[in-house]
């Protein structure tokens, strides 16, 4: 089936598909679904992504350099990329990385990037194919019957139209048939499958905010918030001892080469775009989004996009300075 939100690449426009919603189980008529002068209940036509918050896999395929096509991680194409993504062969960046920058990436990366990343890609998958199949047996539903819930960040919808969201199995007792599991968001970072991606105001404690205003943190008290968040500080504990166990993505011997959003801004040969907050300082600084890597464990850090950035200026924040 087509999906039912649907982005168009050449008008950078959002578009969606939906038929008059469903009245006690049956097709409700115009009269039932026009609420009001500006308000219409709808149904989707068609399939509707979700893209899970505050994780981050490797990538399955994506947009080869220099097209405008999907290609699949495993297709051969990508080995000399990722082998090599600054090569002269290659599509000049938008705008050069800098040289440390640059020295960051090409350490990690090996001859067998692309099947490395491909590897992680599947694995993360199938991970989360597992996840849903036992939840499906402990729920006793199947296939057409399993439903999940959605809780959206601030941000409900990327520029892909895919949910923004953290997803889990629909059990509205808490306790029964079994107690209710984490997120699959933060199944995936427990088992060590994802890294973290937490983007600023979409993860908690800054989510539960009425208002982007006040979901801005104080500069002088960010640490403290972050250590009274439980469920923000228990994610990232799991991803440590993930780290420290070697599991998944940090395997000892076959780690994950390049994290997902440094293979994006590769194959899009642009500089990445977020500013970033390292967690385990207190000193109000907001580091240019080149300068991700200085906060070398991927739990300490908190992206925030740029049109974002002059409400923390404006709380107190400093941008880090060019060069």
């Amino acid at each position: 089936m087509a999906r039912a939100i649907r982005v168009n690449d050449r008008t950078n426009l959002t578009s969606g598909i939906a038929r008059l919603g469903q009245r006690m189980r049956r097709q409700g008529t115009v009269a039932e679904q026009a609420h009001d002068g500006d308000t219409l209940i709808v149904s989707a036509v068609g399939d509707i992504g979700v893209r899970l918050l505050g994780i981050d896999t490797a990538e399955v395929s994506f947009r080869f350099p220099g097209t405008t096509q999907f290609v699949g991680i495993e297709d051969d194409r990508w080995k000399p990329f990722l082998a090599d993504p600054f090569a002269k062969t290659w599509p000049k960046f938008t705008e050069e990385l800098p040289a440390e920058l640059v020295e960051s990436l090409k350490g990690r990366l090996r001859e067998n990037a692309a099947e490395n990343h491909h590897r992680h890609a599947r694995a993360a998958e199938m991970a989360l194919e597992r996840e849903i199949v036992s939840d499906m047996k402990v729920m006793q539903k199947t296939d057409e019957s399993f439903q999940m819930f959605m809780v959206f960040g601030y941000e409900i919808m990327d520029i892909y139209g895919r949910f923004l969201c953290f997803i889990n199995r629909n059990q509205p007792n808490r306790n029964k048939p079994a107690p209710r599991p984490l997120s699959y968001n933060e199944r995936l970072l427990k088992l060590g499958q994802a890294s973290p991606y937490f983007i600023w105001p979409n993860v908690n404690p800054w989510r539960k905010e009425d208002s982007i205003l006040k979901a801005v943190p104080d500069p002088k008290g960010m640490k403290r918030q972050i250590l009274l968040s439980k469920s923000l500080g228990r994610v990232r504990r799991d991803v440590a001892a993930s780290r420290a166990a070697h599991h998944g993505i940090f395997h000892a011997t076959d780690p994950l080469q390049l994290e997902p959003f440094e293979l994006r801004f590769l194959s899009r040969r642009q500089r990445p775009s977020r500013w970033v907050i390292d967690l385990t300082a207190d000193d109000g600084v907001l580091l240019r989004p080149e300068n991700y890597y200085r906060v070398p464990n991927s739990e300490d850090r908190l992206f925030v996009s740029p049109e974002h950035v002059p409400l923390f200026v404006e709380r107190g924040w400093k941008r880090e300075a060019a060069g």
